[in-house]
């Protein structure tokens, strides 16, 4: 059985202990569902969301491990690509065999029962890549502009970068 991860606000740790992970509307589409990547050695790749998640103004975000049975449906993709339909294992599976797995996403289409949740933990708060994950490796820098930056915390510096260069 698949152990998964979904971040989440602090601030709803009470609630998903009772109630488990309700299903939210997916961004791009008209289907619900919970995001999540699977538990695996290498806890940067299992905790590669969270600082993305930190730049909409979460304050502490914490993460909710859940066991899913294998042959739940999930799909599995990068988060600006088109997902692929699978199984939990099987999407456990294309997750470790991935180049980097920087990026992927998995979505389960159903909330998670407050039953099937095996641990709720605060992980260090500074893993994972910001804007997109091959930011630090290829050079560029986000894109400043005010249409790009709507929204950003903290994004004073940036936009004043772009404005100047």
């Amino acid at each position: 059985m698949p152990q998964f991860l979904h971040l989440t606000d602090d601030r709803e740790i009470a609630m998903i202990r009772k109630n488990g992970i309700k299903a939210h509307e997916i961004r791009g589409r008209e289907s619900k569902g919970v995001y999540a990547t699977p538990v695996l050695q290498d806890y940067y790749r299992s905790h590669q969301w969270l600082r993305e998640l930190r730049r909409s103004g979460i304050k502490l975000i914490s993460a909710v491990q859940f066991r899913a049975d294998d042959e739940v449906p999930v799909t599995i993709g990068r988060f600006n690509k088109e997902p692929l339909e699978t199984t939990a294992a099987e999407a456990v599976r294309i997750f470790m065999e991935h180049d980097t797995g920087m990026g992927l996403e998995v979505i389960f289409p159903e909330s998670i029962l407050a039953s099937s949740i095996t641990r709720i933990y605060t992980p260090d708060q500074v893993v994972g890549w910001r804007y997109y994950p091959e930011s630090h490796s290829d050079g560029r820098k986000p894109c400043g502009c005010p249409y790009c930056q709507r929204g950003q915390i903290k994004n004073r510096k940036l936009r004043e970068a772009d404005r100047d260069g």
